[in-house]
């Protein structure tokens, strides 16, 4: 009825229109003849028109039609905290960007961050306290539409510190000549491996003897001679610059040009690294003792996959002083980290991260050229020991922070190692101590010191740290129980 209605309105505005326009009575009568003829053409047609009508008429409707918007949502994830720092992953999306985040720590702005993009972002909060809660939440607000959205509360609680009261104990050892220790591993507190050059006078045919390693059975110090083939190197007995331990009985040790699989008792040598090398080893780290790395004197990287030694290019001839890895929770992977300078003389430093066979060279902005040790955790806290202590709380920080010497150390640092980023210990010349618990640095200088005395290798588990050193002609081992 309404399509007929609707053709008979178009015919009668036609003729109305003819009849104005001709007004002459052979004009309207010919072309009202073919005015009927299309009328009746369009009324056989007038149900597809209507149908194609109808179907772009709703399908504009539909496509004026607003949509509901999704709501913004906010999630906050306790990542990790240190004593005084909290790691906070933030989940964003449906967010109409750019937006403006606070973060509320206990219902007061702590932080305000700009979003322009659904993302996780990772919040840093640090000048928390240790063993103590916060109550954490977020609120957005949209630049674009003024809608507040808030985020889950969480609750944190920053760890504790750990204590600066040590019990220190210290041995000497070398009754002729010079003596120095290079490195010491703890495996338990009845069992501390040191390892370097001690002669001892006697009345053999050169009237001392040599012995490259001390050991402690929870109660004395042994002097240890461990036998390391000729084949490897001009003496019998070197002098072991490096140890490393992943148990009692799988233990790695490093002489100037070849390593020793120590199993407490007997050493089995290996010469296969030599052709690989071109100075001495000096350190030792690896995650297992099927994934080992050796680093040394002219740039000197090589790794050991449990079958055979591979050499790494550093790109640098500096020598490398120490290196340090550490799982990576969110990558996966470990990450590791040496660092190259020389002794005493201005050559540069330089920070290098090993990538599988790889070698990346980061940025060394703020490092000093005189730098000795390295310890971090990945991903919280990177310290380098050198001139003074440097620290960066992300490797990809543009410039390494420093304290002054004055400020947390007196003298040059030569070795830092952790238990924990609340456990730290670093150790250099005029064997200076100083201790980390997650808040505060303490020096020990008023209860171990020498004016002739430097300690270089570190090592720390549990409530007990060992360093070792020489403190003028005679090698030191000095050790440090929590009480």
């Amino acid at each position: 009825m309404l399509r007929i209605s609707f053709l008979k309105s178009i015919k009668q505005s036609i003729n109305h229109s003819i009849i104005h326009l001709f007004n002459d009575s052979f004009y309207i009568s010919h072309y009202k003849f073919y005015i009927t003829k299309a009328y009746n053409k369009i009324k056989t047609t007038m149900p597809l028109l209507i149908l194609i009508i109808q179907t772009l008429l709703f399908t504009a409707g539909c496509k004026q039609s607003t949509e509901p918007k999704l709501e913004a949502e906010l999630k906050l994830e306790l990542e990790d905290t240190s004593c005084t720092e909290a790691w906070i992953k933030l989940s964003a999306t449906n967010l109409q960007s750019p937006a403006t985040i606070n973060l509320l720590k206990d219902g007061s702005v702590a932080q305000t961050i700009s979003l322009w993009r659904d993302a996780d972002t990772v919040l840093y909060v640090d000048s928390l306290l240790p063993n103590q809660t916060y109550k954490f939440k977020t609120i957005v607000q949209s630049s674009n539409q003024q809608i507040n959205t808030s985020s889950n509360e969480i609750t944190v609680t920053t760890m504790d510190t750990t204590s600066h009261e040590f019990s220190w104990q210290s041995w000497e050892f070398g009754t002729t000549g010079s003596s120095t220790l290079y490195d010491v591993a703890i495996i338990d507190e009845n069992d501390i491996w040191a390892v370097g050059e001690i002669n001892i006078a006697d009345t053999s045919i050169n009237g001392y003897t040599t012995y490259n390693a001390v050991h402690w059975d929870g109660t004395k110090w042994e002097l240890k001679r461990i036998y390391h083939y000729s084949s490897c190197n001009p003496v019998d007995y070197p002098a072991f610059r490096s140890i490393y331990a992943f148990s009692d009985t799988n233990i790695v040790l490093a002489s100037r040009g070849s390593i020793g699989w120590f199993n407490g008792k007997t050493n089995k040598s290996d010469c296969s690294i030599r052709p690989l090398l071109t100075g001495a080893i000096n350190k030792l780290w690896g995650s297992s003792s099927g994934d080992l790395y050796a680093v040394g004197n002219n740039g000197n990287i090589a790794h050991w996959d449990g079958r055979k030694w591979t050499k790494i290019e550093s790109g640098t001839t500096l020598p490398i002083r120490d290196i340090w890895g550490d799982f990576n929770d969110k990558t996966n992977s470990y990450e590791i980290i040496a660092i190259a300078a020389e002794i005493d003389i201005n050559k540069g430093s330089k920070l290098l991260s090993i990538k599988g066979y790889n070698v990346i060279e980061e940025s060394n902005s703020g490092l000093s050229w005189d730098i000795g040790g390295i310890w971090f955790k990945s991903g919280k806290k990177y310290y380098i020991a050198g001139a003074g202590i440097h620290y960066k709380h992300s490797l990809s920080d543009s410039v390494w922070q420093r304290y002054a010497r004055g400020i947390v150390t007196n003298y040059t640092g030569d070795g830092i190692k952790g238990e924990n980023i609340n456990d730290v210990f670093t150790a250099g010349d005029h064997m200076e101590i100083v201790h980390f618990n997650g808040f505060s640095w303490h020096n020990y200088i008023d209860e171990i010191s020498s004016d002739f005395g430097v300690l270089d290798g570190i090592s720390i588990k549990w409530n007990i740290v060992a360093m070792v050193g020489f403190n003028g002609t005679r090698a030191v081992v000095v050790v440090g129980r929590r009480n």
